[in-house]
């Protein structure tokens, strides 16, 4: 009998992790109704990423042709290898800051090694299974990083948008760039002003009234019809770059020479955790939409495979793209067999139509990217955080000008940081220590089968046994302050008890903060109880040496009260109540 497509999927393993979704699909059952599906969801989604993909790659300082072959063959990839059943790969707006500073320093050979270095980074992070963590990546931070590219995405094509020519090179960073700009003002062109707003304005409208439609594909072939019927003197992709080839360039290795592999290291991991990010938060909205899981790490190692083939192919840096796989989920994909299908269709458009592609003007997609911009930066997230709290409103402005006027892999890092240790602030003021003195047990219905007095009405009273109770994880972050309070033991105490049965967590700091209490209360005669530990937390101060004779364990806080009220030193019959110690 064949195993079911869900049973294969819930078997243990490397092979379970990283068994492509296409195989999950195909194991589950295809055909005719599903890849008539794919392919209109796949001719879809090749119609949004045909300009867009020209666009990126103009944006990033590098011919159109190669942001077509990232396109097609890491989006065949991505679609053919990886744990998203939805996930579109290609080139992304999210990289343009980055691949521009690496052809400006490097050229298009230091480019393509840095592309393939990356690929071989996200290899290893899927192998090594590092795809979970990646996706701890804070919420402030991930929109303060990506309404910041949107403002570096919007910043760059100002160039275009205004026809001007400028008297030298563009720099990158954004306040090197604004001095140039302004100063290059005078050569405004009307006529690109003109076509770039016409084409904000056509696909604004296709948006409002006709959502369905090719919005992009349709106002960039609109401007084009526009500028060749009036002759306007606009730049366009054949007179700035020459058109566009027809047909893919025989794959070949970059020239690995080990300075410049050096040199572009830093590039590559900027590439492959902005790449792993990217292509995570595209995995989990795809996720969200659909009701479906990908697989993270299986995810990683196709975008890593992804890369490698984009630089043998002369392409840029790929990472799934979210705004192409909503379109794809949206226009009824049943699996990635749609995400092969739009490469197919974009290759098919270069062997056909390519050069059709020499008539667009460069300020129609710098309008079609302004677009992408504005629809990068979330506005409604972004109100939300600034209400919120201040530490989640630091978080994102740090990490939102960071990335506008630093660099984006430092911008992950400090928000990232900034984010953890805002996390560990708010867990510290999360655990609470309350104090019973002297010590009433709780009420318990009558006749019920705990039941019970363990101690006399005069021990209940007694001043000289003090009960404190912890409530949440004890942690690092809290241990200090905890530590200091619990100290405070007075030298009239005979004996206390310390509760942890609302502890669910305790880390090494912690368990150290108790081991020298615990010596403390010994050397002072204080007898030390511990009750209501979990195998964790007992197993933990075990390790650090909190054990007899300095303590005892107590399941409840009735039996600590017994051994408390115990002369000591303690007798044999405490180990009725005392879980067994190694």
């Amino acid at each position: 009998m064949p195993t079911s497509p869900l049973r294969a999927d819930a078997r243990p393993g490397v092979a379970a992790l990283y068994t492509p979704k296409l195989v999950t699909v195909l194991r589950e059952g295809y055909g005719l109704a599903q890849l008539r599906a794919d392919a209109i969801a796949g001719l879809t989604v090749a119609i949004v990423a045909l300009p867009l993909s020209m666009a990126i790659a103009i944006a990033s300082g590098v011919s159109p042709d190669r942001g077509l072959y990232t396109a097609i063959v890491g989006g065949f990839l991505v679609s053919l290898l990886g744990g998203s059943r939805f996930q579109i790969g290609g080139p992304a707006g999210a990289f343009i800051v980055l691949v521009a500073t690496t052809v400006q320093v490097h050229g298009i050979d230091g480019l393509l090694v840095a592309t393939l270095l990356s690929g071989l980074i996200l290899l290893a992070i899927g192998a090594l299974r590092l795809g979970t963590y990646i996706q701890f990546i804070p919420y402030p931070v991930t929109v303060g990083f990506t309404a910041g590219i949107g403002v570096i995405i919007a910043a760059s094509q100002i160039k275009d948008l205004l026809g001007l020519t400028l008297g030298r090179p563009e720099p990158a960073p954004l306040l090197d760039k604004i001095p140039v700009l302004w100063n290059s003002l005078p050569t405004v062109t009307p006529e690109a002003v003109a076509v770039a707003l016409g084409t904000i304005a056509v696909i604004a409208a296709l948006k409002r009234w006709a959502p369905a439609w090719p919005s992009l594909l349709i106002a960039v072939t609109g401007a084009a019809v526009v500028v060749v019927a009036a002759g306007l003197p606009v730049a366009t992709i054949g007179s700035h770059f020459g058109g566009i080839p027809q047909g893919l360039p025989l794959p070949s290795l970059p020239t690995l020479d080990l300075d410049l592999v050096q040199a572009v290291l830093p590039n590559a991991i900027g590439f492959a955790l902005l790449g792993s990010i990217e292509s995570l938060l595209s995995a989990v909205v795809a996720d969200g939409m659909t009701g479906r899981r990908h697989r993270s790490n299986c995810e990683l190692v196709a975008q890593g495979a992804a890369n490698i083939g984009s630089a043998l192919f002369g392409g840029l840096c790929v990472t799934g793209a979210i705004a192409r796989t909503a379109t794809n989920i949206r226009a009824g994909a049943h699996g990635p067999v749609a995400g092969m299908l739009h490469a197919l269709f974009l290759l098919a458009f270069v062997l056909v139509a390519a050069p059709l592609a020499s008539y667009i003007p460069l300020a129609a997609l710098a309008g079609v990217l302004t677009v992408v911009a504005w629809n990068m930066v979330e506005k409604d997230a972004i109100v939300a955080l600034l209400r919120s709290s201040r530490g989640d409103t630091a978080v994102l402005l740090v990490t939102f000008l960071l990335t506008v006027f630093r660099d984006l892999t430092e911008a992950i890092l400090v928000g990232f940081a900034l984010g953890a240790v805002l996390f560990i602030h708010r867990m510290s003021q999360a655990i609470s220590i309350e104090t019973h003195t002297p010590y009433v047990a709780e009420d318990r219905a009558d006749g019920a089968p705990d039941e019970r007095t363990p101690y006399h009405a005069e021990d209940a009273s007694d001043p000289s046994v003090v009960v404190y109770r912890l409530s949440g994880a004890f942690f690092f972050g809290a241990a200090s302050t905890l530590g200091s309070v619990l100290d405070r033991i007075a030298d009239a105490r005979r004996a206390f008890v310390l509760d942890l049965s609302q502890v669910p967590f305790i880390d090494s700091s912690a368990a150290n903060t108790l081991a020298g209490l615990a010596r403390k209360a010994h050397r002072q005669g204080v007898a030390m109880v511990i009750s209501g530990t979990t195998a964790g937390v007992r197993r933990e101060l075990l390790l650090h040496g909190v054990r007899r004779p300095l303590v005892s364990y107590a399941r409840t806080i009735e039996d600590a009260m017994d051994l408390a009220h115990e002369p000591r030193p303690a007798p044999e019959r405490s180990e009725r109540s005392e879980p067994s110690q190694p």
